[in-house]
């Protein structure tokens, strides 16, 4: 079981300065508000790593903040659940430190106080500084001394959190794990008078609670699992869950953050960022070459640093002041690009969106900022909109879409934005494209030469520039050959990496020479089944009884496209060549495509996988499983025989080398006519 009190924004969760009198962990009773469970007896035949005699995890709104009492007594049936003898607390010391209320050990009828003896440690590291995230979170530790197998350990303490953004305003939710350990649970949510939230739950929530004048609880003993529906889309998850927000609508939520990014986007009048403005917009007249600029300083001259210190969580930093220490976070980040959009006259607006990818079904949630854990820019440029993020590597442009497939975005404006929906597409061009080209003119016993290219988008692309952009082009060919070298390579020659911002493609070439698979039959016929040319079959798309019978299985976007070209002997004529049959088939809203081609001393492949449907419902996906036996999962063999020269046959469709056309800049080979 699990709870999430005030969950808020990924790169903006809720951190103050720390007080030296909050920075250790208080003894005291509990909160007035709070109570414990009945023990809940244990069974005789109990089994598993533990038995929950209750477990009660009770949230309380006061109108300065939240507070959540843990209490917990669990019964340990296996000494690999001895590891709960090491405690741990996590805790904002801005919001007060944490107070605990027990913690004992039950032992053949005596009760051995924990604390008499054990302290806690309090750790003053920050626990995610190799991230870049500097949260002042503090965490304290105790280990307890003897703890064995029939005990019961009973742990009991309360948290804090405040926000000094929101104030009195909460949200948050509540959750029952899908596999709980056997026991009693109890959830629960209480405020004081006046500030009662809007409370939303799923049915199954919804038949357990127990409703009071101003609280709610949940409690469940021995809670079945709960399997997500295989396949189904991931908004079908949301089934144990509790949702609480004092905000009215998602215009409420926008229409609350806005001015802070207003302010914090306002240049002070001696601002040292105008003199960047001013440099930008003297080199540069275009609006789309002045917002490329702009955005390129924030990513190149700004390093990513989370920092949720002092006022920081909800609130960003001010542009001048992420300026002044060169780094900041996505909020920050965000202000400073805004500055200098506006200073440049391009119209700009902050925009929140979800990098976990948690936002499918967000229209059916309450309004709450912490469904969201990040923010960039949208700029309207041209009249067109672009996004703009400040935080991603400085080869990434303003784009027409954003990096990552969002579903749902907030627009933050003054009189309050709704959620917006992004239209999904299958996409035109390749996420990855590999090309390789074998150079087997010298002979079928010959090593042949070997150029294989591989060209990634999107945040793939990304993702690769930061891994190679920064290694010499020695280093580079060291650590390639070090991993391809003894398979198909023999021998590495060059590699060469490079990121193309036009085309925002990360491009990765390698060339050597290795050996060619060639099967030969003893009587001078050869064959061999070119690379990357199959698909498996796709498996069956099915669930189990009662598991979601009626919901669409889910399909994750992608589009990847392989190029292979093999330019024959000189005495291995296009007539004596034949080869497999070409395929252009969809099952399950992904089609699978493959064209091979032989003509001018060229034997030429394309096979390309692309998602077309982001969705397909029950009914296409039965049809689908029953076309699977016909599927062809053939490799893509080509052959030769010298003594027969009529094999060749005109190819169903062209297919251009790997040297023929500029496949970073046009890979419309690998859609199918289908598609086109």
């Amino acid at each position: 079981m699990r709870i999430t009190a005030n969950i808020l924004l990924g790169c903006l969760i809720l951190h103050g300065s720390a007080q030296a009198e909050e920075n250790q962990v208080k003894r005291g009773p509990p909160p007035s508000w709070a109570s414990a469970s009945e023990l809940l007896p244990v069974p005789a035949d109990a089994s598993g790593l533990v038995f929950i005699r209750r477990q009660d995890l009770l949230v309380h709104l006061d109108g300065q903040g939240q507070s959540v009492y843990t209490g917990q007594r669990i019964k340990i049936l296996h000494q690999k659940a001895l590891q709960l003898g090491n405690l741990s607390l996590a805790w904002n010391p801005a919001a007060g430190a944490p107070v605990v209320h027990a913690v004992n050990l039950y032992r053949d009828g005596t009760v051995i106080d924990v604390l008499k003896d054990t302290r806690f440690e309090v750790l003053r590291r920050e626990g995610q500084l190799e991230q870049a995230v500097l949260d002042g979170t503090l965490t304290a530790v105790a280990r307890i001394a003897d703890v064995r197998v029939g005990d019961e350990l009973e742990f009991v303490y309360t948290t804090r959190s405040i926000n000094p953004t929101l104030g009195a305003t909460d949200s948050g939710t509540m959750f029952l794990q899908p596999n709980p350990s056997p026991g009693r649970i109890r959830l629960g949510l209480s405020w004081i008078e006046g500030q009662n939230p809007t409370i939303k739950m799923t049915e199954f929530m919804a038949a357990a609670a127990r409703k009071g004048d101003r609280s709610i609880e949940f409690t469940f003993d021995n809670a079945p699992s709960f399997t997500p529906a295989k396949d189904a889309p991931q908004r079908f998850a949301w089934k144990r869950i509790v949702e609480y927000s004092d905000f009215t609508d998602w215009a409420s939520v926008s229409q609350r953050f806005f001015p802070l990014y207003v302010a914090a986007s306002t240049l002070a009048p001696t601002s040292p960022l105008q003199r960047e403005i001013d440099r930008i917009a003297a080199a540069h007249a275009d609006p789309m070459a002045r917002a490329r600029a702009a955005l390129k300083l924030v990513q190149q001259d700004v390093r990513y640093v989370f920092v949720g210190l002092g006022n920081g969580n909800l609130t960003p930093a001010t542009a001048d002041e992420t300026w002044q220490r060169r780094y900041g976070d996505c909020k920050g980040k965000t202000t400073l690009l805004m500055a200098l959009l506006a200073g440049l006259g391009i119209d700009a607006e902050p925009i929140l969106v979800s990098n976990s990818g948690f936002d499918d079904g967000l229209d059916e949630r309450l309004p709450a900022p912490g469904h969201f854990d990040h923010v960039l820019v949208r700029a309207r440029i041209g009249g067109e909109p672009f996004y703009l993020d400040g935080t991603l590597p400085s080869v990434a442009l303003p784009s027409a879409k954003p990096v990552l497939p969002y579903r749902w975005v907030l627009p933050l404006s003054a009189a309050g934005s709704t959620i917006e929906p992004l239209a999904w597409k299958a996409d035109i061009v390749p996420n990855e494209l590999s090309l390789v080209e074998i150079d087997a003119r010298k002979g079928f016993d010959q090593p042949a030469t070997i150029t294989a290219t591989t060209i990634r988008r999107g945040i793939a692309g990304l993702e690769s520039h930061a891994t190679f952009s920064g290694l010499t082009p020695g280093e580079l060919k060291s650590q390639l050959s070090g991993e391809l070298i003894g398979s198909t390579w023999q021998a590495i020659d060059d590699v060469r990496w490079r990121y193309d911002e036009q085309t925002q493609a990360g491009v990765m070439v390698i060339a050597g020479t290795g050996t060619v698979d060639w099967e030969d039959d003893g009587r001078g016929r050869k064959s061999m089944a070119l690379p990357s040319g199959g698909f498996s079959p796709p498996e069956r798309r099915v669930r189990a009884p009662g598991e979601g019978q009626d919901l669409p299985f889910a399909n994750n976007p992608g589009f990847s496209c392989d190029v292979t070209t093999v330019f024959m002997p000189a005495n291995a004529k296009d007539k004596n060549w034949s080869h497999k049959d070409g395929f252009n088939t969809r099952i399950f809203g992904r089609n699978y495509y493959r064209a091979i081609d032989v003509r001018g001393g060229a034997v030429r492949m394309v096979r390309a996988f692309r998602v077309e449907e982001r969705e397909t419902s029950v009914i296409q996906t039965m049809q689908d499983n029953a076309r699977i036996a016909a599927f062809d999962n053939s490799m893509a063999w080509v052959f030769f025989d010298p003594n027969d020269s009529g094999l060749g046959k005109k190819p169903t469709k062209l297919v251009p080398t790997t040297q023929e056309i500029d496949w970073i800049a046009d890979a419309s080979p690998c859609l199918p006519p289908s598609a086109k």
